[in-house]
């Protein structure tokens, strides 16, 4: 017998924990190699966890909703080396977990506490005699709710304790209704938040936001947990990076009349729709390749070179939030593999499928802002990367053609790239020429090309 310490992988360059949503498994359970034990949730991707063993799981280390760091142990699993499990052994192993393991558990949660307290005293926890989860804790400091309050909410986790479901439900409850008591006090000098030479009160701001809401009959609608963290992500890229941007116009005629001509054979042949975007993931893996520069990240005063060309490209999700595959090693297929690559990531991303792996180790990104009609746009980039690019809509739009008998004006298909960069380390210069290949590139698309 031996036991095997199932720890949270890692899950993206830039993602450091994960919420905890489900288990999928008990204490006791046989488990099979490659089977889902947890489900976990983090701002780019909702992910199940598999066993990297066969066994009997002996230990859950946390709780629905408690916040993981990653290469943190989540679940211990005892595995036989004869492929048999002896039930004796496991109960044992329950009784181990329920005595030994849960208040292990709990000193983790104290010390973990201890540090929230220390770095934040204006949330003192330790004055409350119930344990609140560092979610919850989180929640109620976004949200403005005292200890007072916080003790007041009724618990429907295990001994009482406070989900997130819990909190966000009172969170909801309180945004929807407000009391004569609080309209008349909503002014309280601890709450006060100092902006410059103006003194906001928080909660006051609540209640008179929620007054409002209510006498317009507006619906409130809290922000989603992957909402919250997508934009606490974009607000820490801008606060960052520098950014600034270069924007190329491009004409695309060639490859729009190729790809019409092409897309029946290739959908024949390959069973796979031929789309735009892997002809542009194409170009841009070229100037990568030839502007590796680009393909950087920063770390301190230190500039990380990358080995490996990983463009992500940006996908919308059904609920609207965006999440960003990763295609690895890009410049190492041909556009067959492209197009195949891009539309099984496409796929899952739109069917909630993806795998952390499938959003890790990016190095560049890509941003169709033209599937929703924008002409261009100046994406934030995806830290810690330093560039991002933005493909406009394509339209036709009349234009001067040039030839050895004279200029002309035709109708030609053209759009917007807009190249978001780090100033920091990329230079206009850089930036621009970057660009500019990717442009060359499409424009000098050979319209006799063979798939």
């Amino acid at each position: 017998m031996s036991k095997f310490e199932l720890k949270l992988p890692q899950m993206g360059e830039s993602v450091a924990e994960a919420t905890l949503t489900t288990w999928l498994k008990e204490v006791g359970d046989t488990v099979e190699l490659d089977e889902a034990i947890f489900e976990i949730a983090t701002d780019k991707v909702d992910s199940e966890v598999p066993s990297e063993v066969e066994g009997v799981l002996i230990a859950r280390n946390f709780n629905v909703d408690d916040v993981i760091k990653v290469g943190e142990v989540v679940a211990v699993i005892e595995t036989s080396s004869e492929g048999s499990i002896n039930i004796d052994d496991t109960e044992e192993a329950i009784l181990v977990e329920e005595t030994i393991q849960k208040p292990i558990a709990e000193i983790e949660q104290q010390v973990i506490e201890a540090k929230e307290t220390i770095a934040q005293p204006a949330q003192d926890f330790s004055s409350s005699d119930r344990f609140y989860s560092p979610l919850v804790k989180n929640i109620a400091k976004q949200e403005g709710i005292s200890i007072n309050e916080l003790d007041k909410i009724a618990g429907t986790g295990k001994e009482g304790r406070v989900t997130k479901n819990d909190i966000l439900d009172y969170v909801g409850q309180r945004g929807q209704s407000t009391s004569p008591s609080a309209d008349k006090n909503v002014v309280k000098p601890k709450d006060s938040v100092s902006l410059g030479n103006t003194s906001v009160n928080s909660e006051a701001e609540k209640t008179i936001a929620n007054s409002m809401t209510k006498n317009l009959g507006d619906e409130l609608i809290p922000m989603t947990r992957m909402g919250k963290l997508i934009a606490h992500h974009m607000v820490e890229s801008i606060t960052t990076s520098a950014h600034v941007q270069s924007f190329v116009e491009v004409d695309v005629t060639n490859v729009v009349n190729w790809r019409n001509k092409t897309k029946k054979i290739f959908e024949q042949r390959e069973g796979e729709k031929l789309t735009f975007t892997p002809i542009f993931m194409e170009a841009v893996a070229v100037a990568l390749k030839k502007y590796p520069m680009i393909n950087i990240s920063l770390e301190g005063d230190n500039v990380i070179k990358k080995k490996h060309i990983n463009i992500g490209m940006a996908a919308a999700l059904p609920d609207g939030n965006l999440i960003v595959p990763v295609i690895k090693n890009a410049d190492q297929l041909n556009l067959v593999g492209m197009a195949k690559t891009v539309n099984d990531l496409a796929n899952r991303a739109r069917n909630n499928q993806l795998k952390p792996d499938d959003i890790k180790d990016g190095t560049y990104t890509v941003t169709n802002v033209g599937s929703f009609g924008s002409i261009f746009g100046t994406p934030i980039i995806n830290q810690p990367q330093v560039g991002i690019l933005a493909l406009g809509a394509i339209r036709k739009m009349p234009s001067v053609i040039e030839t050895a008998e004279g200029d002309f004006i035709g109708v030609r298909s053209k759009m917007y790239l807009s190249h978001s960069y780090d100033h920091r380390v990329v230079n206009g210069a850089l930036g621009g020429m970057f660009v500019k290949t990717v442009a060359d590139y499409l424009e000098a698309w050979d319209i006799n090309r063979e798939i």
